[in-house]
Parts: structure tokens; C-alpha cells; sequence
């Protein structure tokens, strides 16, 4: 079965480019992001992994770890992994789990039999601290991926952990939020001091809380 968000993410242990890793450990009081690619020495993966990577800093930023898969063993990610400098001008600075058995793949349903029945598809999990998947998102082979979308979504699933408040469409961090309609006008009063603007009783926007 599909992993559904509030689940707890399955832990594992594996063998990556980094030794051996125990997924709930290596996360520790970390977010997290798991992703899949479908295989070594493809185009549209090498150009992924090196953007993840020069990106990393900004992950590090927000307290979150990456660890990348795919279904080839370690060695063969070794190999590639200098291809991915020489192209994309940046050095693989993440675990890359070798999962040539598709134990992990399995645990979390990353291969779709109708798109390929042996190579993982394009998985996303964002893994809070306490270890349930707060988001997924799945792309087909042919489409890499938005690591600046990847960025944005934690820092709403971030924000929203801590304050009573959702995101519209296109938000950016710094820009203004949502208060959440569970909440009445009295309660917001007290947790948002700078006001808001109420364009409906329950759409009421008010400046990002921690900014």
C-alpha cells in the first residue's frame, strides 16, 4: 500500500555512498527528503543529483537531510558520481542508498509497474522529525524535478508546524500567509498582533508570522 501523509516513514537500513545508513537514525531531530531516481548513468538523473547538491546549503539551512535511491548497487553510484562533477560542475555531496535488492523501494511503493516494473520512479518524501511523511510527490522518468519547489514546500510545512496558519497558491517564504479557519477572531487576535486582512470571514491574510 501507498504511503498516505501522517504515516509513520518506514525505517531501513541500507548501504550508500556514505556506508551503511539507518534511515531514522541518519535523520535524527532532522527533516528529511528521500528521493528516487530511476537509474545510474541516465541524463535527466545526473542533472538532478547535481542540483540537489549545489543546493544543499540551503537544505542545510532548514535543518534537512537528503538521501537520494535508486535500484543500482553502490558501486555503480561510485562511478557515476564522477560523471555527475565532471557535467554538472558540482560534487555528489548526499547518500545515495544502493538498493539493488528493492527492499527500500518497496517499503515505499517506487516502483510503478504500468511506468516500468523494474526501475524506480521519480519519489519524493519529506520526512518531518518525527518521522511521518509530510508531503510525497511522484514524476514520471521523462521529467526532472524543481528543487527550488522542493525548498519552498518545507518552508510551508515548516511554517505550518509551528504557527496556526496554511500558504496560497505560489507562496514564497516572506511573503503574507493564511490564517487557519479554525481559528476564530478572538484566538487570532492573540497569535497574530499585526492584524490581517479579512477579503472573507475565512479567508483572512496576515503578514508571515515569523518574519
Amino acid at each position: 500500500m501507498a504511503l498516505r501523509l501522517g504515516d509513520t516513514a518506514p525505517d531501513f537500513t541500507a548501504e550508500t555512498t556514505e556506508g551503511t545508513i539507518s534511515f531514522h537514525d541518519y535523520l535524527g531531530d532532522s527533516w528529511g527528503v528521500l528521493f528516487s531516481h530511476p537509474k545510474d548513468f541516465t541524463p535527466v538523473c545526473t542533472t538532478e543529483l547535481g542540483a540537489f547538491s549545489r543546493a544543499k546549503e540551503e537544505f542545510d539551512k532548514r535543518n534537512t537531510k537528503l538521501i537520494g535511491l535508486s535500484v543500482d548497487d553502490v558501486t555503480s553510484h561510485g562511478k557515476w558520481a564522477g560523471d555527475i562533477e565532471e557535467t554538472q560542475g558540482q560534487a555528489l555531496n548526499f547518500p545515495l542508498i544502493g538498493d539493488e535488492d528493492r527492499k527500500v523501494a518497496d517499503l515505499y511503493d517506487m516502483i510503478h509497474p504500468n511506468a516500468n516494473d523494474t526501475l524506480t520512479v521519480r519519489s519524493v518524501f519529506i520526512v518531518g522529525p518525527d518521522k511521518k511523511v509530510k508531503l510525497t510527490l511522484t514524476y514520471p522518468a521523462s521529467t526532472g524535478r524543481n528543487v527550488a519547489e522542493v525548498l519552498r514546500v518545507i518552508d510551508s510545512l515548516q511554517l505550518t508546524a509551528d504557527y496556526k496558519v496554511a500558504t496560497p497558491v505560489n507562496w514564497e517564504d516572506g511573503q503574507d500567509v493564511i490564517i487557519v479557519p479554525a481559528l476564530s477572531d478572538d484566538e487570532a487576535k492573540e497569535r497574530f498582533p499585526k492584524g490581517w486582512n479579512a477579503l472573507k470571514p475565512y479567508l483572512r491574510v496576515t503578514p508571515q508570522p515569523n518574519k
